[in-house]
C-alpha cells in the first residue's frame, strides 16, 4: 500500500511541475506524458510487488536524505533539481510558445520514456538489489547477466533515455539544454558508485575488468 501512496504523490508532484510552469491545463503533450509515465510506473510497481516485493521496498528509499554517502548525498541534490529542471524548464517553454516541435517528434519523446521504462524494468528484474541508493546489503552479489553482461550501469542507460525523451515528449526544445547537466550528474553518480562498489562489493573488481563499457554499449 505504501509503494501505491508513494507512485501517486509522485504523480501529483509531477503534475504540479508541469502545469504551473506551463500556465494552463490545455497542454495534451504534458496529460500524454503524465498517462505514459504513470501507466509505466503501475506496470512496474504490480509486477515487481508480484514477483519481488523486497525490490520495491528498496526502491522506497530514495533521494538525497535516503543516500549514506556524503558525495552520493551532494550528487542526488544535484540529481533532483536537474529531473525538475527537465519538467519545468521543457513546460515553461511549451507556455511561452518558444519552441515548436513536431506531433512527431513528441510521440518519439513519449516512445523513448516508454522505452526507459522497459530497460529499467529488465534491471529489476535481473537484479533484486537495485536500490534506489549506493549501498552494499548483506548476501548482495554482482550481476553479471542480462543487460549487466553488456553494460555495467543499464539503470543509468535507462535513466538516459527517460532523460532525453522527457522535453521532447512534452514539446520543447529548451528543455534540452537541461539534458546536458542531468548526464553529467548522472556521470558523477555513476562514477562514485564504481568506487563504492570496488571497496565494498566483493568480485565487483573483476566485473568490471570483463565488461568494458559503463553506459553506452561500444562507446563509454
Amino acid at each position: 500500500m505504501r509503494s501505491w501512496r508513494s507512485l501517486v504523490g509522485f504523480m501529483l508532484f509531477m503534475a504540479v511541475l508541469v502545469f504551473v510552469p506551463a500556465g494552463t491545463l490545455d497542454y495534451w503533450q504534458g496529460w500524454i506524458y503524465l498517462g505514459v509515465f504513470g501507466a509505466c510506473c503501475a506496470l512496474t510497481t504490480a509486477s515487481l510487488l508480484k514477483r519481488d516485493p523486497a525490490l520495491v521496498a528498496r526502491r522506497l528509499a530514495v533521494g538525497p536524505k535516503a543516500e549514506r554517502e556524503p558525495a552520493q548525498k551532494r550528487i542526488q541534490w544535484l540529481a533532483s533539481l536537474c529531473v525538475c529542471g527537465l519538467f519545468v524548464v521543457s513546460a515553461f517553454d511549451y507556455g511561452r510558445a518558444w519552441s515548436f516541435v513536431p506531433v512527431s517528434v513528441v510521440l518519439i519523446g513519449d516512445l523513448l520514456a516508454i522505452l526507459g521504462f522497459a530497460v529499467m524494468y529488465r534491471v529489476f528484474r535481473e537484479n533484486s538489489f537495485a536500490a534506489a541508493t549506493v549501498t552494499v546489503e548483506a548476501g548482495q552479489r554482482v550481476i553479471s547477466t542480462g543487460p549487466y553482461a553488456r553494460i555495467r550501469h543499464p539503470m543509468y542507460a535507462g535513466a538516459l533515455l527517460l532523460f532525453l525523451g522527457t522535453p521532447l515528449a512534452l514539446g520543447s526544445w529548451w528543455g534540452l539544454v537541461v539534458f546536458i547537466p542531468s548526464v553529467a550528474v548522472l556521470v558523477a553518480r555513476l562514477r562514485d558508485e564504481e568506487q563504492f562498489l570496488m571497496r565494498n562489493l566483493p568480485g565487483y573488481a573483476d566485473y568490471r575488468d570483463h565488461v568494458r563499457f559503463r553506459l553506452v554499449p561500444g562507446l563509454w
